[in-house]
């Protein structure tokens, strides 16, 4: 019976998300949103999930509704995209630094700020840390965008962590969707 309770501990420690997001910075022109999580995995297991975007990244925030329409090709120039019915389809960001296993850096706007004259850094990194991995992300985003970048940092900040949590569950379990034990 203790060793069960014990597994159970352990998952339910893996699938729960280790740390919240954070709105560093924000200003109307600027924010800077940092994300960490640490996983039981190592660094090589952590990046293989965080290029199949399509497996962690959350269908309800896509422009079609489906994260299996997204693919992102994880070398210089590369394009994180989402294909869309007839033909359609969305340039999400491209890939301007790359360090296999270790770093990553796309350059682009996300979601609504890609309607307004918005430019965006986001940084995935790995670093081993503690017999396991520090899953970190990190979101510069800076122009123009109605009402200013300081009143949607939050909101911006609340998908990054469901992201962020996503990410971790996949690295932990194997499945991204995978609920933590109430």
């Amino acid at each position: 019976m203790k060793r069960a309770t014990l597994m159970i501990a352990i998952a339910v420690s893996l699938a729960a998300p280790q740390s919240r997001g954070n709105v560093a910075e924000k200003a109307s022109g600027a924010f800077k949103i940092t994300q960490v999580r640490h996983v039981s995995a190592p660094p090589d297991v952590a990046w293989r999930s965080i290029v199949h975007i399509e497996q962690w990244w959350s269908g309800e925030h896509t422009f079609s509704g489906d994260a299996a329409n997204m693919k992102l090709d994880a070398r210089p120039g590369g394009c994180w995209c989402e294909t869309l019915p007839n033909g359609g389809g969305v340039v999400h960001m491209t890939v301007v630094y790359i360090v296999p296993n270790q770093r990553m850096t796309l350059s682009g706007a996300l979601g609504p700020l890609q309607t307004a004259g918005v430019a965006g850094a986001l940084t995935l990194q790995v670093t081993p840390k503690d017999g396991g991995t520090d899953i970190a992300l990190l979101y510069n985003a800076g122009g123009y965008y109605p009402g200013g970048l300081d009143a949607v940092a939050a909101s911006v900040d609340e998908v990054l962590t469901i992201q962020c949590d996503r990410l971790a569950r996949l690295v932990a379990t194997g499945n991204a969707d995978a609920k933590p034990a109430t």
